[in-house]
């Protein structure tokens, strides 16, 4: 047998080990990707609130934030308190047959600061998993006579099976198996929700929608939907008992200025919504979906179906991931990270607003709401040529010069000024801005600088310099 490794032998490890591995048994290409960026060549130390300090010495400001997961920034001192106590104290994780005062206060936490009677809850480990059990539910709800689930154009749910057949936009370009009966409308169209709908009637008129999912805020092409389109699938769902789903997987707990987005529309309440990311407090892998009591009762409050929920994850109600989430909710609360958002947001967006017209040959718009924004960039005609005449793949991407040209952006903003930000593979490929709830007014400042002098170099010595080095990183 291959000697095993230390953990004191993974710390270790220099970048090229790190490397090396990773093409050995993880994934080669992820490899040859990720080293097109600064980061990539580089191995994270430590991390504290918005900031990654590098093994070389390096201090990064990280508005990434995580990916919707570091709301709370990395490490937050109260989150690494509640999980010491945990593990000092020797609590026991998990065991289906003992109750969990833990998975209690979550539950009773979750329908406290949720709306209306969104009060019941079951808690997976991955917004994937959530996504699915809330179609589940949804499914149960109607006792298997409905088969068709309605889902948006862009919407972003996952990568499994179901929730992947869930996801629309570029998202999906390997046809993978998923559930069946999907049918997709226009992304904050109501007409096209209603024409869904209407196609789904059987000979007697009856509605075949068990379901309908859609994201408020899509943070994957920083798009939101109207309180108007909200509303009306609101009425429309009840009309015609659908369970509504609202995925808030990403914008809960604050980011974009309220502490779900839907809640910025008073008595608006969807029949189930999902939570992941940041409801871990950036440290704790667990996830959640809600849903209002008269319809998990349905599907589930029996003897004979009480358990079938539960049968979805082993580690459903795992004690130290619970008590890091009601940690993570407390803190978001007392902190009010709204309002964190908005403060935020008071910077960001005049700020973002004013380099996209200062640099309109290389920002075609930005937009965004709280603690996250996108900023969109112009492809030059001359890339678009490239993509077009280049065989294989890249002719067949209409977004090559625009990621291109981002990823160029994004590779100056780390290598010059210690900034780390990212881009989404979905809709127009936007440059993220997604600082921690825990960044100061100041460090937005010094981020938009950061950004404008990066602009400012002009987009030829931005590419150049990019192929240049993603050239160097294969040899």
């Amino acid at each position: 047998m291959t000697e095993l490794m230390s953990i004191e032998d993974a710390e270790r490890l220099s970048v090229d080990q790190v490397h090396d591995l990773y093409r050995r048994y993880v994934n080669k290409s992820q490899v040859a990707l990720m080293t097109s960026f600064g980061f990539g060549r580089e191995l994270a130390d430590r991390a504290e609130g918005a900031y990654i300090h590098t093994r070389d010495g390096r201090r990064v400001l990280d508005f990434t934030g995580g990916v919707g997961v570091l709301n709370h920034g990395h490490n937050h001192p109260r989150i690494l308190e509640v999980r010491r106590r945990f593990a000092e104290q020797q609590r026991m994780e998990v065991h289906k047959t003992y109750f969990s005062p833990y998975l209690a206060a979550l539950s009773h936490n979750l329908a406290a600061v949720l709306p209306g009677d969104l009060d019941m809850s079951f808690l997976p480990n991955s917004g994937a998993e959530a996504v699915e059990g809330a179609v589940k539910l949804a499914y149960k709800y109607h006792n298997g006579r409905r088969n068709t689930i309605l889902r948006s154009d862009i919407g972003f749910h996952g990568k499994l099976l179901g929730s992947g057949s869930l996801t629309g936009g570029s998202q999906n370009h390997f046809p993978f198996p998923g559930i069946p009966g999907v049918s997709t409308f226009t992304y904050g169209d109501l007409d096209s929700v209603r024409k869904a709908v209407e196609a789904s009637r059987d000979g007697k008129g009856r509605s075949d929608v068990y379901a309908l999912i859609v994201e408020p805020f899509s943070a994957s092409t920083i798009r939101w939907c109207s309180e108007e389109f909200l509303r009306g699938l609101r009425e429309l769902c009840t009309r015609e008992d659908i369970v509504l789903i609202f995925d808030e997987i990403y914008t809960g707990w604050g980011k974009t200025g309220t502490m779900f987005y839907f809640m910025r529309h008073p008595g608006l309440v969807p029949d189930v919504v999902t939570t992941s990311k940041s409801f871990g407090g950036g440290k704790s892998s667990v996830s959640a979906f809600v849903a209002r009591r008269p319809v998990f009762r349905k599907a589930y409050d029996n003897l004979h179906d009480a358990m079938l929920q539960s049968t979805s994850t082993t580690y459903y109600g795992f004690g130290e991931e619970c008590a890091t989430a009601i940690e993570a909710i407390n803190i978001a609360v007392e902190e009010d990270f709204p309002a964190r958002a908005r403060a935020l947001e008071n910077v960001l967006g005049p700020g973002l607003e004013r380099i996209a017209k200062e640099h309109s040959d290389l920002v075609a718009g930005v937009r965004g709401a709280g603690a996250l924004w996108g900023v969109f960039l112009n492809s030059p005609a001359a890339l678009d040529l490239v993509a077009r005449l280049a065989p294989g793949g890249l002719a067949k991407d209409p977004q090559f010069g625009t990621k291109v040209v981002t990823c160029a952006v994004i590779n100056a903003l780390y290598q010059d000024h210690d900034i780390y930000t990212y881009y989404t593979l979905n809709g127009k490929n936007p440059l993220i801005v997604g600082p921690p709830l825990v960044a100061t007014p100041g460090e937005v400042e010094h981020f938009l600088e950061c950004l404008d002098r990066t602009l400012a170099s002009g987009i030829t010595r931005l590419v150049t310099r990019f192929l240049r080095e993603k050239v160097s990183s294969l040899w």
